[in-house]
């Protein structure tokens, strides 16, 4: 036999397991969880704030962006295997170059744009996600703690008589934020415990109620460690440091009861750090902090730990 004929004949089995290889990486491709419907978000949630569409739109963004410089690099690799492979009849070394200034410049060049692109709308989103306004409608210091988490419902509630401004259970919350706090607003909380559970679906770790349709501000803190305070289908997650203050705000636009998780390792039980928020139209929130202070959860438990000097002069030079 020809060595012709032996080539063609050592290759007739890659040719017929060809086919197999491709269907085997489609229906790996193919076969998950996700439907039609959930494939332009990516693996995203469901997005519930009017916020989270910015962060769905960068996700998006940036997928677009990889995958059209995948193709780009896929195909200049395939380009290569096919037509700058080693002839079978000659055996000779192919023409060598050492050196390309135009292609050295553009692939130095090109991954500088890409970046920059990336990190102007990346700038963008991030600062418009982290507005805060000037009174918002309402504010929630989400308190972290091992093992579970605390609500510090900063509203004025029937019922409850105080002063957000100056409780000394918010003392350690800085001064620029404290301001924004509505007047005499007496305030109730809530507060979990890993063993917490939520009455109408069971799911793990206390509650947190917010309105629909209307602003939240979130104030996070922490007692001890760092933790992050994720809730998934906001798409928004934010660490809570000790000693330090963060914060921002959405609008829920869903009614529903979401799962919220510790994003942070945080020690032995971080897993067991989960939450729920709920959310609801504004007579159903008002009537909920009602009933917290029915229950005698009024005033507030304590944010967090003292902030050092540092942290304190850095929160006023934002001012």
């Amino acid at each position: 036999m020809s060595p012709n004929g032996s080539d063609r004949s050592s290759r007739r089995p890659m040719r017929r397991k060809l086919p197999q290889v491709l269907t085997a990486g489609l229906i790996l491709a193919t076969a998950t969880g996700c439907t039609y419907e959930d494939f332009p978000r990516l693996g995203m949630p469901t997005p519930v704030t009017e916020e989270a569409p910015r962060i769905l739109s960068l996700w998006q963004g940036s997928w677009a962006a990889a995958l059209a410089t995948g193709v780009l690099v896929w195909g200049l690799i395939l380009w290569s295997v096919i037509f700058h492979r080693r002839s079978r009849t000659k055996v000779e070394v192919p023409p060598q170059t050492r050196y390309n200034m135009p292609i050295e410049a553009l692939y130095t060049v090109v991954p500088l744009i890409i970046v920059s692109v990336l990190f102007y709308f990346t700038a963008r989103d991030e600062t418009k996600l982290l507005a805060q306004s000037e009174k918002p409608a309402h504010t929630v210091n989400v308190v972290g703690f091992q093992w579970s988490w605390g609500f510090n419902y900063v509203e004025n509630v029937p019922g409850s008589k105080g002063d957000a401004k100056t409780d000394e259970n918010l003392a350690d919350i800085p001064d620029k934020y404290r301001d924004a706090f509505p007047a005499d607003a007496g305030g109730v909380y809530d507060i979990g415990t890993p063993g917490t559970r939520n009455p109408q679906n069971n799911n793990p770790g206390p509650t947190l109620w917010l309105p629909k349709g209307e602003k939240v501000r979130f104030v996070l803190t922490s007692r001890d460690v760092i933790h992050s305070f994720w809730v998934v289908p906001f798409l928004m997650k934010q660490d809570v440091i000790p000693g330090h203050t963060n914060v921002f705000e959405v609008t829920p636009n869903k009614e529903g009861t979401f799962m919220g998780k510790c994003a942070e390792l945080c020690g032995v039980d971080h897993s067991r750090m989960l939450f729920n928020v709920k959310v609801v139209s504004p007579e159903k929130y008002q009537e909920h902090l009602e009933e917290l202070a029915k229950k005698g959860q009024t005033g507030y438990v304590p944010a967090g730990i003292e902030q050092t000097d540092n942290a304190r002069n850095s929160e006023k030079t934002q001012l």
